[in-house]
């Protein structure tokens, strides 16, 4: 499907596009096409080579590993976001695997016409560096996360997480399936039910797919947030220079992820 104007001031906007030379970003352009998936379509295989970097316009898709016949969501993507950036980047095998679980339009850059961009032009290299340093320390905030914290202290954060990214009202959505954000937060759908019922006494209200946090400041007590690992919290003084450029950046990736 031809990229459409409005598609293509919406894929400028991506900060992975954005700083890229004009002509470059035509070219990337013109190589690329938008494709329409059905819920539950694969878009890559762990194990397998990328030929396309991936820019996620509508819908939904997951990211998920398996081992030895166990499967686990490590991400959920909201638009508008890449993915596979790294396999494409290395031109090695991806290490996840991606599937839609709503209808979805996205847009697939083939993966040797981006490598060959991201050496000429250095606007867009700086980029991907950028791109994936941020990603990097979105991994080390989530490994310290499992490492350092118990399940409820994992779940009271993200559900203080929620609430900011949802406008920080009392009540909020869960964006995903009870079962996904166990996978998410390293826990069985079982351990997920119990850990709602133990933070019933620090003002969590659960109905469904809507919770309720009635004692916020309790919660926050139990969750202990931390600037350093998770993008909710604040620092006591103000970051500067790269350290700045590298929150937001950690910033804008965790809004396209749940």
């Amino acid at each position: 499907m031809t990229l459409k104007p409005a598609d293509l001031l919406r894929v400028r906007q991506l900060p992975l596009l954005e700083a890229a030379q004009a002509d470059t970003f035509a070219r990337l352009c013109r190589s690329a096409f938008l494709q329409r998936f059905p819920r539950g379509a694969q878009l890559t295989a762990e194990g397998e080579s990328n030929d396309f970097l991936y820019v996620l316009l509508e819908g939904a898709v997951e990211l998920e590993g398996t081992w030895n016949d166990r499967d686990s969501t490590l991400a959920l993507l909201k638009p508008l976001s890449t993915f596979v950036l790294a396999s494409v980047i290395l031109d090695a095998p991806a290490l996840m695997t991606a599937r839609t679980i709503m209808r979805s339009q996205v847009l697939m850059i083939p993966g040797e016409t981006f490598r060959q961009a991201v050496r000429e032009d250095s606007g867009l290299s700086f980029a991907v560096a950028e791109e994936l340093s941020g990603c990097y320390s979105g991994v080390v905030r989530a490994l310290k996360n499992y490492k350092l914290r118990g399940a409820l202290e994992r779940l009271a954060n993200y559900l203080l997480a929620q609430q900011t990214r949802q406008g920080g009202g009392a009540t909020l959505k869960l964006p995903c399936q009870k079962r996904v954000l166990a996978s998410l937060l390293g826990m069985t759908p079982e351990n997920l039910s119990r850990a709602f019922a133990s933070l019933g006494p620090y003002g969590v209200k659960v109905d469904g797919a809507l919770v309720t946090l009635t004692r916020p400041a309790i919660l926050a007590r139990l969750a202990k947030p931390d600037a350093l690992i998770d993008n909710h919290a604040t620092l006591d003084s103000e970051p500067a220079g790269q350290a700045t450029r590298e929150r937001r950046r950690c910033e804008r990736i965790a809004a396209h992820l749940v």
